[in-house]
């Protein structure tokens, strides 16, 4: 994809400081605006924005000083800028994903990144949450926020937390030889019992986590034979929940059995990813305690179709995208009819950087109607991140984050994975 000349731009505000991109105000003239404050887009309305923020919403077409900037979004529907809770920037699906760690420097990984990052971003997601990698991750968000490069603002997990032969053991299905060569810990995110599980939250948090990823049970993508069953005992995730919060940190539990959703939802972790066999119970308890659910259906949709391409898969990993992938559609109705918080994610990195959009028409195929779909990606997403000061909405005193899509998305969703204009903290992109 060819960069704007708005990126050519923001590289050389960079340099200079984001002063100078500041200097004027600017008047975004929208046809219909879904600001996500009420419950219908408002026609002919302006966003006027200084300084990276909004400073006021104004009824009609309005245009400023000779001096201000004018973005003509007439024939638009203008909403905020979408955020995605579940994304992977280090991740690529591939044939070769299993053995990218024996082929690729983590330089390589971060040449990638940063443009599968620039994808989500044109994409119209201004924010994601990344749910674990190496340490890339936490690189590529410092030189997003330094302005040093373009992509959608990052908060990550650093390296996702699970147990030994759990999900983020990447030794798991090695040989016994590399198994002796590649020592796991808690700082390489392998933990065991109350205490470590205590001590692998302050690893995470001392290398830059803005939360903390644990396994409760075992997953998709990784060599082991089932993923379903629980691998964390609740004393173990009570001991992650007390640390993180007491460090200021959310909890996100990957989880896709119901045993072991259930203990993560009692041990108080904030939001439960994928929950693909999340029972009546579970669920109950979901709402009961106010825990954020994010479905990730493209993904489970991506490795089903994946798997049936011959080779694509290691064999360990085919049946369980098999049975796992093609259910998180219909869990994530029931939850959305049971009453669940429910936070967009896509797990982008599993499934391709970009068409997150996609997620939108999955939801609303399952029962959700287009504006809480919507709601989603913005409201209940920035609550999520504990972020609603500064995102979620269209309103004075957030950070200007603004999307504009052709056509009405209330009324086609699928106009979602086609979004023509991007800015994020007041500098256009696309």
């Amino acid at each position: 994809m060819r960069l704007s000349t708005s990126l050519v731009a923001l590289a050389g505000s960079a340099c200079l400081g984001l002063s100078s991109a500041y200097a004027q105000k600017t008047y975004v003239q929208c046809g219909r605006l879904l600001d996500m404050r009420s419950d219908r887009a408002q026609s002919e309305m302006t966003v006027v924005i200084e300084k990276g923020r909004v400073v006021a919403v104004q009824p009609g077409f309005q245009a400023g000083g000779a001096s201000d900037k004018v973005i003509d979004l007439k024939t638009k529907t203008v909403l905020p800028g979408l955020i995605d809770c579940h994304v992977h920037v280090e991740s690529h699906p591939s044939k070769s994903s299993f053995v990218e760690g024996f082929i690729l420097n983590p330089a390589d990984i971060a040449y990638r990144a940063l443009g599968d990052a620039q994808k989500t971003l044109f994409a119209g997601f201004t924010t994601v949450r990344d749910m674990g990698g190496s340490g890339v991750n936490v690189s590529l968000r410092n030189a997003i926020n330094r302005g040093q490069a373009v992509g959608p603002r990052i908060f990550t997990a650093a390296t996702a937390i699970s147990a030994t032969g759990g999900h983020m053991d990447g030794t798991v299905g090695l040989s016994n030889e590399l198994i002796d060569k590649m020592p796991v810990s808690p700082a390489t995110g392998v933990a065991n019992g109350p205490d470590q599980c205590q001590q692998a939250v302050r690893e995470q948090f001392k290398r830059g986590a803005d939360v903390i990823k644990i396994a409760s049970t075992g997953g998709v993508l990784d060599l082991s034979k089932d993923g379903s069953g629980p691998q964390y005992s609740e004393a173990e995730i009570r001991a992650v929940v007390q640390t993180a919060h007491d460090l200021g940190l959310r909890v996100a539990c990957h989880a896709h059995g119901a045993e072991g959703i259930k203990r993560a939802i009692r041990a108080g972790v904030n939001s439960i990813e994928h929950g693909t066999l999340m029972d009546d119970e579970g669920m109950k308890l979901a709402k009961k305690m106010g825990t954020y659910y994010v479905p990730t259906i493209i993904a489970g949709k991506s490795v089903a179709d994946s798997a049936k391409i011959a080779g694509y898969f290691p064999a360990a990993v085919v049946p369980k995208a098999l049975s796992i992938g093609p259910m998180l559609q219909t869990t994530f109705g029931k939850a959305y009819k049971a009453g669940v918080k429910i936070a967009f994610g896509t797990d982008s990195g599993v499934s391709r950087h970009g068409v997150n959009g996609l997620e939108f028409q999955y939801m609303v195929e399952a029962g959700m109607p287009p504006l809480q779909a919507l709601r989603t990606a913005t409201v209940n997403a920035a609550d999520l991140l504990d972020q609603s000061k500064d995102l979620g909405t269209v309103e004075s005193g957030k950070f200007a984050d603004l999307i504009a899509v052709d056509g009405d998305p209330l009324q086609d969703i699928k106009v979602m994975q086609h979004v023509s204009f991007v800015m994020k903290q007041g500098v256009q992109f696309k």
